[in-house]
């Protein structure tokens, strides 16, 4: 990670942040895949034996309300509580929500858990984001900063899926939310130790009285935002916008892996083969190879993203970037679907699911880090923990929908269900593609254009 750019911090500052996110994301991610496999899976085996579709469905609600509250959490950051002590408590809210899963016998244990968790997560991951984006000088390195970061992101999320699917499975569910509890808490200590030692100031201060504008802050600056910023938010919100269709997908993707090609030892169809001897793959690997993809893309992108800034042609613009991600997207949903053909009437061989889930990954990395990125660059600085929570807003829409939208595709012969769905994500790849550069004039990089 480029660190000659930190300002007024230690080196090891934009570590601090990141190695925070992977504990919350070990807990976050091992949650999303307890959730959906749980309340499917018989009494007997420790589940709450109710439907696939009932299991879609508050899966989808754990990630619908983790993403809305940010907007709250931004807002409160930006005026009114400090950063540095809304991240640790975020987590501490996060880690009583897990502990309640672990004594869950029903579904309002699950609600609970669902709602805390979401007053954690947007007191949390804007909030770090944004702090994050404080501590450098030069908005260049910022692609390579978050690409890094999401390395570590999915780092927690690769430890976490990979090693307590296992300990699910052999050991209970429930025991499995209680580690997810306690990850969530020693990351909120994590945090504020660290935090001592490497973040110096940055973030003690709402982001509207911070040192990088606090100028502006002390005048109480209320003037109207100037073209140039109406326009940057406006490209902000478009992106949003146009990301609820990608994360529609991206999400809803996730389920046929565990219900229609899972292991049958976790309630799926077992249409596709994941036993290795007397060895049964969980599902949750699946989650797994995404983590680990994103580990090694993280470093790679970044420096592809840098070398491409520092060339005669200049970098990939955003929306670009966007579209390029939904083609990956679409295309990986079309490996699922050419899984499912050539599978006939036995099993797919599991390396189709490796390769969807590659893909799958590709998309997501070419795509997700940067949307922090460009927040950090483009949004006015009176609104930056405010837009930075607006920017997961679309993924609470696609919460609130994508379970729904998968039980809907499920009605309909697998093939042409969701091929018909990677035609159509492909198509707007396309389109977006063709249309980005006059897109991408709603952002103006140079100050002196400003009114």
């Amino acid at each position: 990670m480029e660190t000659t750019a930190v300002k007024k911090c230690h080196p090891m500052a934009p570590f601090a942040v990141a190695i925070t996110f992977s504990f919350e994301r070990f807990a976050f991610y091992v949650a999303r895949w307890l959730l959906a496999i749980f309340v499917v899976a018989e009494t007997a085996n420790g589940g709450l034996g109710l439907t696939k579709a009932e299991g879609a469905v508050i899966s989808s609600a754990l990630v619908a309300w983790t993403y809305i509250a940010p907007v709250i959490g931004g807002v409160i950051a930006d005026r009114w509580i400090s950063p540095r002590i809304l991240v640790p408590l975020g987590l501490l809210f996060m880690g009583a929500g897990y502990l309640c899963a672990w004594q869950a016998y029903d579904l309002t244990m699950l609600v609970i858990m669902i709602v805390l968790v979401s007053i954690g997560t947007g007191f949390f991951k804007g909030n770090a984001n944004g702090i994050t984006g404080r501590l450098f000088n030069d908005p260049k390195v910022l692609d390579g900063v978050f690409s890094v970061q999401y390395s570590f992101v999915n780092l927690g999320s690769f430890l976490g899926t990979t090693i307590m699917s296992v300990v699910a499975i052999n050991i209970g569910y429930r025991f499995s939310f209680l580690i997810c509890g306690i990850v969530a808490i020693i990351g909120a200590f994590w945090f504020v130790l660290s935090g001592k030692a490497f973040l110096g100031d940055t973030g003690k201060k709402p982001f509207l009285v911070d040192s990088r504008v606090e100028k502006k802050a002390t005048t109480k600056d209320t003037s109207p935002l100037t073209t140039i910023e109406k326009q940057r938010v406006t490209a902000i919100v478009l992106l949003t916008v146009i990301s609820i269709l990608f994360w529609m997908v991206w999400y809803m993707a996730y389920l046929p892996v565990y219900y229609h090609f899972g292991p049958t030892i976790e309630g799926g169809l077992g249409h596709a083969n994941w036993t290795f001897g007397n060895f049964t793959v969980p599902s949750a690997w699946f989650d797994s190879l995404n983590a680990l993809s994103c580990i090694i893309l993280g470093p790679v992108l970044a420096i592809v993203w840098r070398k491409l800034s520092n060339s005669k042609r200049g970098d990939l613009n955003m929306f670009q970037k966007t579209a390029l991600g939904m083609i990956l997207l679409g295309s990986s949903i079309a490996l699922m679907v050419a899984a499912d053909i050539f599978r006939g009437a036995g099993q797919a061989n599991i390396l189709w699911i490796v390769f969807v889930g590659v893909v799958l990954t590709a998309g997501e990395m070419v795509f997700s880090p940067l949307g922090n990125s460009f927040i950090n660059k483009f949004a006015p600085t009176r609104y930056l923990g405010t837009l930075l929570g607006v920017w997961p807003l679309a993924i609470f829409f696609v919460g609130l929908t994508y379970g729904h939208f998968y039980n809907f595709l499920d009605k309909f012969p697998f093939a042409q269900a969701f091929g018909a769905t990677a035609a159509a994500v492909i198509t707007c790849g396309v389109i977006l593609m063709a249309l980005s550069k006059k897109l991408n004039t709603l952002v103006h990089d140079d100050a002196a254009n400003e009114e």
